[in-house]
Order: C-alpha cells, then sequence, then structure tokens
C-alpha cells in the first residue's frame, strides 16, 4: 500500500475552504490579544508602569552617580515610556499563549512527524528568547554601564534620556534574544537539508568570524556588549550542530510501506 493511499494519510478529510482558515485566524489573532490586553490589564495594577519602568531601568541606575536620574525631554515622556514598558512586558507574558494559538492553528496542517518538528522548536524557541532577554538584561546592561561610566570624562554627568534608554535597550533584548535563536537555526537549516552536520562543522571558523562581525555592528561601542553577543553566539552553534544531530535523528518521516 502506498503513502498517498487515504488509508494511510493522516491529513485524508481534513481540507478546508480557504475561507474558514481565515475566519479560524482571526480568531486566534483576537484571542492572542485579549490575552495580551489581560496581561497589560493585571501589570498596569500591579506592580504597575512605573514601577516596570523602574525595575527596567535599575542596572542602569545602579551605576550612574550618586543621586542620578534618568531624565526626560519630552512633555508625556513619563506617561508614555512606562506604558510602553507595561506594553512589552504584557507581551512578554502572554508569549506563550500566543505561541499555543500559533501552534493550533497550524497543527491539524501536519503530520505526526511534522508535529514531533514543530512543537519542541516553538517551545525551543521561546525558552531561548526569554534566557537572552534575561541575559542581556542581568549581565549585558550592568556590565555595559559600568563600563560607560569608568571611562567617562569627571566634567560630563551622565543622565539619560528615559525614551533614548527604553529605545536601546529594547533593542539590545531583541539582538539577544534573536542572537540565541541560532541553535534552533541551526536545526531547521540542518533539518530541511539546506546545510548538513559535516558542512556545519567546517564552517565554524566562519561563523566565529561572522558572530564577532555581527556583534561590533549590532551593540554599543564597548568591549564588554560585543563579547557578551559573540561568545555565546559561538557557543550556541556548537550546541545547535548537536541537537541538529539528535533531532533529525528522531523526526525523520516514516518510511514508505509497498503493497
Amino acid at each position: 500500500m502506498s503513502a498517498t493511499d487515504p488509508k494511510e494519510d493522516e491529513l485524508a478529510g481534513t481540507e478546508a475552504p480557504f475561507v474558514s482558515h481565515l475566519v479560524e485566524l482571526r480568531d486566534r489573532l483576537i484571542r492572542a490579544l485579549i490575552a495580551v490586553g489581560i496581561a497589560f490589564g493585571i501589570l498596569a495594577f500591579f506592580p504597575g508602569p512605573g514601577a516596570l519602568y523602574d525595575l527596567l531601568a535599575q542596572p542602569m541606575v545602579a551605576h550612574l552617580p550618586q543621586g542620578t536620574k534618568l531624565i526626560a525631554t519630552n512633555v508625556i515622556s513619563p506617561v508614555l515610556v512606562p506604558l510602553k514598558i507595561t506594553l512589552m512586558a504584557a507581551f512578554m507574558l502572554a508569549l506563550p499563549f500566543v505561541l499555543y494559538q500559533v501552534w493550533a492553528f497550524v497543527a491539524p496542517g501536519l503530520y505526526s512527524y511534522e508535529k514531533k518538528m514543530v512543537l519542541p522548536l516553538v517551545i525551543s524557541s521561546t525558552i531561548l528568547f526569554i534566557v537572552g532577554v534575561a541575559f542581556c538584561y542581568f549581565l549585558v546592561i550592568p556590565g555595559m554601564s559600568r563600563f560607560i561610566q569608568a571611562f567617562a570624562p569627571s566634567a560630563i554627568t551622565a543622565a539619560p534620556d528615559i525614551e533614548q534608554y527604553f529605545g536601546f535597550v529594547l533593542t539590545l533584548f531583541f539582538v539577544f534574544g534573536i542572537a540565541f535563536e541560532v541553535p534552533i537555526a541551526v536545526i531547521v537549516l540542518a533539518r530541511i537539508g539546506v546545510v548538513t552536520i559535516d558542512q556545519l562543522k567546517q564552517a565554524r571558523g566562519y561563523f566565529v568570524v561572522a558572530s564577532f562581525i555581527i556583534a561590533a555592528v549590532v551593540t554599543p561601542p564597548d568591549v564588554i556588549s560585543q563579547l557578551a553577543l559573540a561568545v555565546p553566539m559561538c557557543i550556541l552553534y556548537e550546541v545547535g550542530i548537536f541537537a541538529a544531530r539528535l533531532f533529525i535523528r528522531h523526526t525523520q518521516a516514516p518510511p514508505d510501506s509497498a503493497t
């Protein structure tokens, strides 16, 4: 019996009209937005936008001169920026539910062996992104702040603008979150056959050079943040090669059965 026989095809009879897919997509987007809205409402009351901004600013403020605070050069910045931070935190809090909606939308169109591939990747990519953001918050920003203050002339009092600081930190969060997705990219490229495991091993040297170039371009011009991005990327590349070997072994399509 061939793999195309309806009795053997898991997806036989599951086709749905295009309009129904659009309706389902709309419903799941609405659910995801509602989840973000609920998370925003919760965070707006506790701990509150002001407390969230204080938490975000703490790694920088802790290394400013005694008594120095961040400043606001825009009239509505003291209100607008904390609200933006609350929305960002709400999205992070609701991210597992948002990704579940994505998974629930695509899962009916996947074979069982494909589900074994997609679900672990969705979960892993979420965890790695959050780990990258946490790594940036707890290690990179404090180290960068110390570096800046150590080299700042004594005649200069650093008092960053809150909007610029928010944009700067948000960019760093995004950069480190994406950088920590290196193992996922390696696994996907190897799994779909774009590259082989041997080719990935041979490309180690090129990836190391590319990592330091990327770190020099996307991070502030200080050694700490550049090393903090490039070194984890190189380590995660090796983790990706190891994980790709295991992943490919356990997510192969079942062999066609002959009649």
